[in-house]
């Protein structure tokens, strides 16, 4: 393994300082050495762009039904109101 000689300044906070700390020595290692692997070892889950991907998909989704359902609501409004009128100027004959 060729000599480490670049740096890569990392903020942490002292709470994160102390767990990476206290996990690089139950490791065994330095903690600069602890961070190098977990660095080398990460792999980026490709399930959290899918899952992106779905939530939006399912936004999108949700606002169609949604209009969808505004549409038919005000069609049957509407439907209501002509039969409502067509009633009105066809009176029943009530039966005596």
């Amino acid at each position: 393994m060729a000599a480490a000689t670049e740096r890569i300044p990392v903020l942490v906070t002292p709470d994160q300082k102390a767990k990476i700390s206290k996990k690089a020595k139950a490791a065994n290692l330095t903690v600069g050495e602890f961070v190098r692997r977990a660095a080398e070892a990460y792999q980026p889950d490709d399930d959290d762009d899918v899952l992106e991907r779905l939530i939006e998909q399912i936004k999108n989704t949700a606002a169609k039904a949604s209009k969808a359902l505004d549409a038919i609501l005000a069609f049957v409004a509407e439907s209501e109101k002509r039969i409502e009128q067509m009633e009105a100027a066809h009176p029943r004959k009530r039966a005596i």
